[in-house]
């Protein structure tokens, strides 16, 4: 609750110029592809540099992969949905958003963890 309040007050007090502010939350959403599979994510916790009308930000991203595991026969495997959490940078033009998403794969008994670099479009709402 209390990071929330925090949030919320410096969304409202930071931007003290209608040309240029900084802010820390805003609604959007993405789709995109990262390691062979999808991704949807709402934004999340960003720092962000505002010269209308573009939006320059760095910050985490809650997201929900998309992705079938290639597994051996008989194996077992995750859900082809899962929630997971990355951090990239995204650009916003107006309500045009692409976003550079990096999300980390753990390490499997087949494959080494890693990082992965992905690609991502939305909307700004």
């Amino acid at each position: 609750m209390c990071s929330f309040l925090l949030l919320l007050t410096l969304n409202t007090v930071w931007p003290q110029s209608k040309k240029t502010s900084v802010t820390v939350w805003d609604g959007m959403a993405i789709a995109g592809y990262v390691n062979d599979g999808g991704f949807v994510n709402f934004g999340g916790p960003t720092v962000k540099f505002i010269k209308k009308p573009w939006v320059f930000g760095f910050g985490i991203l809650p997201t929900m992969r998309i992705k079938e595991d290639k597994v051996a026969a008989g194996a077992k495997k995750n859900s082809i949905i899962t929630p997971t959490a990355g951090f990239g940078f995204t650009f916003i033009y107006k309500h045009f958003v692409t976003q550079i998403p990096f999300y980390y794969n753990t390490k499997t008994a087949t494959a080494d963890g890693k990082w992965n670099v992905g690609l991502g479009i939305g909307y700004k709402f």
